[in-house]
Order: structure tokens, then sequence, then C-alpha cells
């Protein structure tokens, strides 16, 4: 029976059962020849290949797969044909960018529908309306979203380049919840936490303490990053549509 079983195992090694050497290549299988003369069939598991940008396109210099985009990065599909990630540091930086106006294009998608939906005036002409509740001068909105936004920008750009420094004590008006405030993930842009994660989407917290679900996070941020990008689309539609005084309610005939 040892025999037997041996003979068969060695027998999967050769070119009429495997194709040959190219069909042996094409499947991820090797034959190995150890010192004493023994053939052995080694199958080893061929790498996924990375998705690309273009459809039916697998590779092929910088345009279609630049090295510098390793696959590591939710939602890489090798596009960048201006080469603006090749700085690892700016990589970064625009992925936090993106990131960012991607969640507020979410945001200004929904408004732009419900508020058209409940009051009936267009998006583009809801500060101009008169019937608009506006408790504060243009001038004051405008001072008050500068000093409040650069402050909050300012702190993110210094946390981008020296993480959780930003998290400590003395770094916020709040140093009774500054824990609340710090990257519980260790990654930037996805800080999770108590504060940033309270309905327990990408971790759990077990006496007190936020414990991230590095399985759930990945699928996240895969998931929001394909929103993002479809909401900034929609974004880029809508001032198109504005300029023709249209709205996408009326564009759907609603």
């Amino acid at each position: 029976m040892a025999a037997t079983s041996g003979t068969v195992i060695n027998g999967l090694g050769s070119p009429f059962l495997c194709g040959g050497k190219r069909s042996q290549a094409l499947l991820g299988a090797r034959v190995a020849t150890p010192a004493s003369g023994t053939r052995k069939l080694v199958v080893v598991a061929a790498a996924a290949p990375k998705k690309s940008w273009i459809p039916g396109v697998r590779g092929g210099g910088n345009f279609i797969n630049p090295e510098w985009l390793d696959g590591s990065l939710p939602g890489d599909y090798g596009f960048d044909p201006l080469g603006l990630g090749k700085d690892p540091a700016f990589l970064r930086w625009y992925r936090e960018a993106e990131l960012i106006h991607g969640r507020w294009a979410m945001t200004a998608v929904v408004g732009i529908f419900v508020g058209q939906a409940w009051s009936g005036v267009p998006w583009f002409e809801a500060g101009a309306d008169p019937g608009a509740i506006a408790p504060f001068s243009f001038g004051s909105l405008l001072g008050t979203q500068l000093i409040l936004m650069g402050w909050v920008e300012s702190k993110r750009w210094v946390d981008f380049f020296n993480p959780q420094s930003q998290s400590v004590e003395w770094a916020t008006p709040w140093s009774k919840t500054a824990e609340n405030f710090a990257n519980a993930t260790g990654e930037q842009g996805y800080p999770g936490g108590k504060f940033f994660d309270p309905l327990g989407l990408a971790g759990t917290i077990q006496n007190g303490v936020y414990i991230p679900d590095y399985d759930k996070l990945e699928r996240l941020k895969l998931a929001e990053i394909k929103h993002a990008r479809i909401a900034m689309l929609a974004m880029l539609i809508f001032y198109f549509e504005a300029g023709q005084g249209k709205t996408p309610l009326g564009a759907l005939g609603l």
C-alpha cells in the first residue's frame, strides 16, 4: 500500500498529468527534485492579481500599476496617472485628504436631497431664500467657521506628522475626556474609540476599554472609500446641474 501511494504521488509530478512546465507554472505547481533524485510535486498558491482601475488590465507600467501603490491602502486599484503618490509621506496625506473630502461629500449629498425634499428650496439657493432661518449674519458665520475650522485643521496637521500628539490632556480644552479622542486603532484617519465609534461598528468596549476589531475595520475602510468616491463624483455632477439651474431631485423628475 505504501509503495502504491508513493507511486501515485510521484506520478502526479509527471509532465503528462501536470501539462508540462508551462501548465505547471500557470497552475502554481512546482516539481522539486531532492538530492536523492526522487521527484515530488509541490503546489504553491498563486497570489491573486491586483485589481486595476482599467477593466481587463492587470499591469504594465506606472500608468496602469505604479510601483508606489502596493495594494496596502483600502480601495487601491493602481490609479495615480499624475504620480502624486510617489512620495510616501504625501501619499498618506493625500489619502487622509481623500477621506476628509469624501466624508464631507457623503454628508452633503444626503443634506442636499433631504433639504430640498423638506423645504422645496434648491440647495444652491437655500442661503438666499427669505424664509431661511439664519440666526447669524454671513460675516459672523464665516468668521466663526474660519476660526473653529482653522483650529481643528491645524491640530489635524500637527497630529498627522506627530501621531497622537493632540490627544494628550494639555492639547485639548476637554482634558478630562481626552482619552475618548485617542487614536484607539493606531491608524491615521480611523481614530475609533468610545467617542468616534460609539455604536461599536469596528470594535467593542470591554470594561470601559475600546478594543478594535481589525477584520471589521478593514471591510469598513473599503466600503467607506468606495462610497466616498461615489459621493464626490455625485457632488461634481450636482455642481454642473446647478450651473444649468437644475437640481438632483429635478433631474430625477421628483
